[in-house]
């Protein structure tokens, strides 16, 4: 049930008909009459939320089930329990059980075959198993969820849940359940608790950010696909302007893919009365490495930074541990994204990269605003060097990528049309940074005449459902 389908207009506008006129129901069905309707409404949310996901797969909503069940248990013994050594027994229990999900589903084939090229090396020859192990979506980001309320809890920084439902709702609400963005319980949870009332405003504000993400996914990231699938599918057959392009276009797809999904979501939650995270700022526009990463994928990189990076020391500890700390969390966060080589090295990638910014100091001057273009290219160019393993889908693609990068080659190129409509939607991301950066957006939305802000969104639905690819793609940050 992907979010720019018709299938989920029709689930979302179900969802969103019975949760506000719940209250009226409250009045004239004799059973609901006890019920505080409130409390029905997070109910209702919680069954739309086991439907959306069990629409993908029916019987992987058990795992989720029972590693809620598990947190939810844990968390509340970790409120009774005083003993510290009881604590943090059952502090690893719940992050061994969690990461154990995570490492069976997502990486048994990925290392046991890494297992079985190391053993080759040493001349052990053996049949490499391979188990058609189905990956639950969102496992990814639901584990991150739940050991942030774990440690949270063994912390102090949030007190345990006390009702089962408030604890399932705050990890399977629908709109971050497949994609993020990774929710904090100490933001999420008090959401629950407080009682809705509806809001044109915010329902305005959850319409606009809903069809924005729809005109990224559909519009931009689906048909800059069509120029960044094949030249990685096959990159030795192009040339070296095709494989520019390829990766460029791949830059800006994952972005619009991505942070489309975040906007759908955000604007989701908001029409139901929640707020979700902001997840990116436009990260093209960053100077360097760290203003990046405080860009992009923002809920990921601050659980990253509060949750592995602080507590292997930071930078507490001298330069050197500080490097190696970066070093290690990024690794990891390369190997969060997906079970293969390449995200490691993506990984360590831009752990080195954060480690050069932090170690070579630049003189005063280079920082002067007047340079800012040139950082800020500097830092893209980067930045799509790095999504060059990403995206591939073995070193060799990647070398091949890279090596036509570098040196000027013959091969295929596109037809005109398809140069300028990549070219065109590249220069409509670049502008909308531009706009982003220097325009009081919020300001200029309160000035404009409710016609004029009805008819821009009027027309973004429209050329969304136009130039929506007949074949839409599903989001990229599904499959991890």
């Amino acid at each position: 049930m992907l979010f720019h389908s018709f299938q989920f207009f029709v689930f979302f506008c179900i969802v969103f008909a019975v949760y506000w006129t719940l209250p009226g129901w409250h009045q004239w069905l004799p059973v609901l009459r006890r019920r505080c309707p409130h409390r029905l409404r997070m109910a209702w949310l919680l069954l739309a939320s086991c439907v959306f996901y069990m629409s993908w797969n029916p019987w992987l909503i058990l795992l989720i089930l029972f590693s809620a069940s598990v947190d939810y248990t844990i968390g509340l013994q970790l409120q009774r329990v005083a003993s510290p050594a009881v604590r943090k027994l059952l502090l690893i229990v719940s992050i061994c059980v969690n990461l154990g999900l995570l490492a069976f589903f997502k990486y048994t084939n990925f290392l046991l075959g890494s297992a079985h090229t190391v053993l080759n090396v040493f001349g052990f020859t053996y049949d490499q198993p391979m188990y058609s192990i189905v990956l639950p979506l969102g496992i990814s980001f639901y584990t991150f969820e739940t050991i942030s309320y774990i440690v949270d809890v063994y912390l102090g920084r949030v007190k345990a849940v006390r009702n089962l439902l408030d604890y399932a709702l705050y990890i399977m609400f629908f709109p971050h359940l497949i994609a993020g963005p990774i929710v904090r319980p100490r933001d999420f949870l008090p959401q629950i608790h407080r009682r809705k009332h509806p809001n044109w405003d915010r329902l305005q504000l959850g319409v606009q950010m809903f069809l924005i993400g729809l005109f990224k996914k559909a519009v931009i990231a689906d048909h800059l696909a069509m120029v960044a699938d094949p030249v990685f599918a096959e990159p030795t057959a192009y040339a070296t302007s095709a494989v520019w392009l390829g990766v460029v276009s791949y830059a800006v797809q994952i972005y619009c893919d991505f942070s489309g999904y975040t906007d759908m979501a955000i604007g989701a939650a908001h029409m139901l009365g929640f707020k979700l995270p902001m997840n990116f700022n436009m990260p093209y526009f960053a100077a360097n490495i760290t203003d990046f990463w405080r860009r992009w994928h923002i809920s990921l990189s601050t659980w990253l930074r509060d949750y592995l990076y602080i507590p292997l020391g930071g930078n507490r500890h001298g330069t050197w541990k500080t490097y190696r700390n970066l070093m290690i969390t990024m690794l990891l966060g390369g190997l969060w994204h997906g079970a293969n080589w390449t995200f490691v090295v993506w990984g360590l990638y831009h752990g080195l990269l954060l480690a050069l910014h932090r170690a070579i100091r630049l003189p005063a001057w280079m920082g002067h605003r007047l340079l800012r273009p040139m950082w800020v290219a500097t830092t893209f160019f980067a930045v799509c060097l790095g999504w060059v393993f990403f995206r591939a889908q073995s070193f060799s693609d990647a070398y091949d990528v890279l090596r036509r990068l570098a040196w000027p080659v013959e091969g295929k190129t596109f037809a005109e049309p398809t140069v300028v409509g990549a070219v065109g939607l590249l220069a409509l991301v670049f502008v909308c940074h531009l706009f982003g950066t220097f325009v009081d957006v919020k300001k200029l939305e309160r000035r404009l005449p409710a016609p004029a802000l009805g008819s821009a969104l009027a027309v973004m639905l429209l050329a969304a459902l136009v130039l929506m690819p007949e074949d839409g793609k599903a989001f990229i940050y599904f499959q991890f």
